[in-house]
């Protein structure tokens, strides 16, 4: 099967692996990020790349990214909604208020905005219908020490996916969730070096080759609008999840 698809924060890590995997498997790919540059980079060679320079904070650059792949393609089967960011760990008390305010934009609003455009381009296409994808990271179920403005939009994530899901229905629209943890990225390299834990010690934790994201992501965008995986975790197999600390 191919299809077509928009994958979000494609220019780096689990973006870009995943990106990659849809591109060398056939589907015409929106690559969006806000810098271009990567973008052309990744884009070089393949026919079906399209870059689509965008701040996924500002609904008026997501709805222009949008209307300027469809405008091409015609059509919108599927998209990978995986821009994100972190925060340094601290406790809530040490928390800027305006690292709260980023990250919420990003990883809250970001996905909102270009979930909304999805929906509505699928609501309305025809043939009616597609598949959104969120990234939500296994903080959208269990916290990691010193992480309150990325788990709380992780765990809005989750709702938001919910909620999708559950509205998509009479359109024939799909959602579903991938939670990841410890896929090996420029992110998470420091991971080896040591990250703090629930008990206040510092240890390095185990981590697993991001193509497995990238395989899995096609994996559920390739199902037919019949089927979905409505939950997915995919993770290091010995980090901290279970239980964490």
């Amino acid at each position: 099967m191919t299809g077509t698809i928009i994958i979000t924060g494609a220019s780096a890590g689990i973006g870009k692996r995943t990106a990659q995997k849809f591109l060398d498997s056939g589907w015409t790919v929106g690559l969006l990020a806000r810098r271009l540059e990567p973008l052309r980079d990744l884009a070089a060679g393949h026919e079906n790349a399209i870059a689509l320079a965008a701040d996924v904070t500002d609904a008026a650059s997501v709805e222009a990214a949008f209307a300027a792949f469809v405008d091409k393609t015609g059509h919108l089967d599927a998209i990978f909604n995986n821009a994100g960011r972190g925060s340094p760990p601290q406790t809530i008390d040490e928390v800027d208020p305006e690292v709260w305010k980023a990250v919420v934009d990003v990883n809250l609003t970001g996905m909102f905005l270009c979930a909304r455009a999805a929906f509505r381009q699928m609501r309305h296409q025809d043939p009616q219908g597609g598949r959104i994808i969120n990234n939500g990271s296994i903080s959208a179920v269990m916290p990691r020490w010193g992480s309150v403005p990325y788990t709380a939009t992780k765990h809005g994530v989750l709702g938001l996916t919910k909620t999708i899901s559950l509205d998509g229905r009479p359109f024939n629209i799909a959602c579903g969730q991938i939670d990841i943890g410890n896929a090996l990225t420029e992110m998470t390299a420091k991971m080896s070096g040591g990250v703090p834990q629930a008990d206040g010690s510092l240890k390095a934790e185990p981590t697993m080759d991001v193509q497995h994201v990238a395989d899995a992501v096609y994996h559920m965008a390739s199902l037919p609008l019949s089927a979905n995986v409505q939950s997915m975790t995919i993770m290091a197999t010995t980090m901290p999840y279970v239980g964490r600390g």
